[in-house]
């Protein structure tokens, strides 16, 4: 289940009694403030050895900016990241694209040019330490530019987070492209629900998204499921939907 580190305190109780593995959110100013030893504090509160993920702060950052002083903001707060994976050993660290077309223009090789300059040194350092970097869709209305940067990359140790609740949304094409285009690629799933009218983050069967479909198609993979849902009810109201996968 996704949490925000400030808050995994709050949340602790419920993680130990149901034995919950746990993505950790951290914001940029969790990252200013925190120190390896407030990392292995928190591990050493869980006694049922969850495994970890990372969720990368995303607010005001760009690893793709035309600004390079915007890019190398980004570039600290991405290194400061893999310095705390270094001491929780995620299976993945999940960042943000960061790619809109209404900001670039429609015109994606700019986007690409100035991804395919930040990632290499992070997917080598997530090498290092046993993660894989898992690059999420947002605001992306067709899978067309993350198939781009995922054969630009062509590392083993890059692939996709594939979020339920964005391609709800944005999404201008079917279910089913995303999946003939990412589906080799994908390493994780976000898995919430909505209308498809704002990124409610309701649980697994409360809005539209094609659960059926998504995990027909991805049957027999081996993948990492996070559920991403505001309230403890709702996770365990998704768990419970998602038994039938």
């Amino acid at each position: 289940m996704h949490v925000p580190y400030a808050r995994v305190g709050e949340y602790l109780e419920f993680i130990k009694e149901h034995r919950i593995n746990l993505e950790i959110f951290f914001r940029a100013q969790d990252l200013a403030d925190l120190s390896k030893d407030d990392l292995r504090e928190m591990i050493d509160k869980f006694d049922h050895s969850p495994t970890f993920t990372i969720h990368a702060p995303f607010m005001d950052l760009s690893p793709a900016a035309i600004d390079n002083g915007v890019r190398e903001v980004t570039r600290d707060r991405f290194a400061q990241v893999l310095d705390a994976a270094e001491v929780i050993k995620p299976k993945a660290i999940v960042f943000h694209s960061g790619y809109e077309k209404w900001k670039y223009g429609h015109n994606v090789d700019i986007w690409l040019e100035r991804s395919l300059d930040m990632w290499p040194e992070f997917i080598r350092r997530a090498t290092d330490i046993g993660a894989k970097i898992a690059i999420e869709n947002i605001f992306e209305d067709a899978p067309d530019n993350l198939k781009l940067l995922m054969e630009e990359l062509a590392s083993e140790h890059c692939g996709i987070c594939f979020d339920t609740g964005h391609m709800n949304i944005f999404s201008s094409v079917p279910l089913k492209d995303w999946l003939d285009a990412l589906g080799s690629y994908i390493v994780e799933l976000h898995l919430h629900d909505n209308q498809g009218d704002r990124d409610a983050h309701l649980p697994v069967g409360d809005g539209t998204f094609d659960f059926d479909a998504l995990f027909g198609a991805l049957k027999g993979k081996d993948l990492i499921r996070t559920v991403e849902a505001t309230s403890v009810g709702d996770v365990l109201k998704s768990l419970e939907r998602l038994k039938r996968y």
